[in-house]
């Protein structure tokens, strides 16, 4: 953690961990200043990809890639470029899983969703452009050597294919889940890919060989399982208010989820040992940890 950062322990509202808020601070900083296109025959599309964008978060994703940066002695805003367009992607996660074909969603993040204000073309137009844009920023933007923007554009790449989120997404629509393996594969892919992503990225940045990535990955690995178990937890007992976005989903939907399969004192449970692994996993990283431990903290009592 960066000496005389006085926000990097700062404590969330609500009673929630503390979070490094001088990194999203960075990140939000950085989205807010983002050029997604200046003809003004596209103004519509680039104002529903801003809508989404900005709608707020912690902003995990990035948050991790530039704790990750900060750990290894580097400055985080080295890595604001991918950091920022890995949040682009989640973004256009957000956008397309919220559309009536998939999980027809009128509220997320506190407000109505991109296709409920814009309609559900160019909802899907916005997506398709942020995650265009998110490989535009990274090739334009990010400072690196040729080998190293070839080893992060390949992790992103795979972390949102067939091999990871998108394929993850159809077993989801599929109804593909229904035992405890296809659970843990569907949410790896879904979830967890993209968040072992932002995590291996900023090590890839700052000079991780293929032996020091491998042990980021098992982090994020645990941190992405501890993410889903959390979010099958909020949607049975959250208050859509608080999480903004629509409680007890999956449960209407007759999804299978950690709750579902387990139980909620099981799912708990399974949060804490998760929890616990990923905490583990941070004793085989060099430099200090303690932000990424933070951010696990948070993920583990998070309340939307």
């Amino acid at each position: 953690m960066a000496e005389g950062s006085p926000d990097a322990s700062a404590s969330s509202s609500g009673g929630e961990p503390p979070y490094p808020l001088h990194l999203q601070r960075l990140v939000e900083a950085y989205l807010e200043r983002l050029d997604l296109g200046a003809d003004r025959r596209a103004a519509r599309l680039v104002e529903a990809m801003r809508y989404s964008l900005l709608a707020g978060g912690k902003r995990i994703r990035p948050v991790l890639t530039l704790a990750v940066v900060e750990s290894r002695g580097a400055e985080p805003a080295v890595a604001l470029p991918t950091a920022a367009a890995l949040e682009l992607i989640h973004t256009y996660s957000l956008i397309h899983d919220d559309l009536p074909s998939i999980d027809d969603d009128e509220l997320r993040r506190g407000r109505p969703t991109c296709h409920m204000v814009y309609g559900e073309d160019v909802a899907i137009l916005a997506g398709d452009g942020l995650f265009s844009e998110a490989f535009r920023l990274v090739l334009d933007a990010q400072t690196a050597a040729p080998e190293r923007l070839l080893a992060v554009v390949t992790e992103i790449a795979r972390a949102t294919g067939v091999g990871g989120m998108v394929g993850g997404q159809y077993m989801d629509v599929a109804g593909l889940a229904a035992d405890h393996d296809d659970l843990a594969t569907m949410h790896e892919l879904k979830t967890g890919r993209l968040i072992q992503a932002a995590v291996v990225v900023g090590a890839l940045l700052t000079g991780a060989d293929g032996g020091e990535a491998a042990a980021y990955r098992a982090f994020a690995a645990e941190l992405g399982l501890l993410f889903q178990i959390v979010d099958d937890i909020l949607d049975e007992t959250g208050d859509s208010r608080e999480l903004g976005k629509t409680a007890g989903k999956d449960r209407s939907q007759q999804k299978v989820t950690y709750v579902a399969l387990f139980g909620l004192g099981e799912a708990r449970w399974r949060a804490e040992e998760s929890h616990r692994r990923a905490l583990a996993a941070l004793q085989g990283l060099p430099g200090d940890t303690t932000v990424l431990a933070q951010i696990a903290d948070y993920i583990l009592r998070r309340r939307h």
